[in-house]
């Protein structure tokens, strides 16, 4: 079975009724996004934890993933080959995040806002894109 097809019969078994768990969409309604959440950058109070703001990160994508969107976290999925300590590769991995196309830009604010995601946000703006700013509910650092 291809993936299509197993997301769909996943969506078609759900309950109408159940109201337990949000309402899966298929993978033509999904709104893609840009998440932007602090990485490397030392918004306050959270300066220097990278660690914390993977924690985040993920929580945020979780956030948008439960919101029937497909978003984009890309500081999570290019940090995994390149080194985010070197310049060059930082760079490069940011300027493959910002190519990515969306719908909207989402902005998730419980750890701040990160020189990264001020750039993040400036693309945004130029490209004509929506910006819409988010906490998570219930985060807890």
């Amino acid at each position: 079975r291809n993936t299509l097809s197993v997301v769909r019969s996943l969506w078609m078994r759900r309950s109408a009724h159940d109201c337990t768990q949000p309402m899966m969409k298929t993978p033509l309604d999904m709104t893609t996004v840009i998440l932007e959440s602090p990485y490397a950058g030392k918004p306050q109070p959270y300066a220097g934890k990278p660690q914390l703001h993977v924690r985040y990160a993920r929580a945020a994508m979780r956030d948008s993933l439960l919101r029937g969107e497909a978003p984009m976290v890309s500081h999570l999925l290019y940090t995994q080959v390149l080194d985010d300590e070197d310049p060059t590769d930082r760079a490069m991995g940011i300027a493959a995040g910002l190519a990515w196309e969306a719908d909207k830009t989402v902005v998730y604010t419980d750890c701040g806002i990160s020189r990264g995601m001020e750039q993040g946000i400036r693309v945004a703006q130029m490209a004509g894109r929506p910006i819409e700013y988010r906490t998570v509910e219930g985060w807890k650092a």
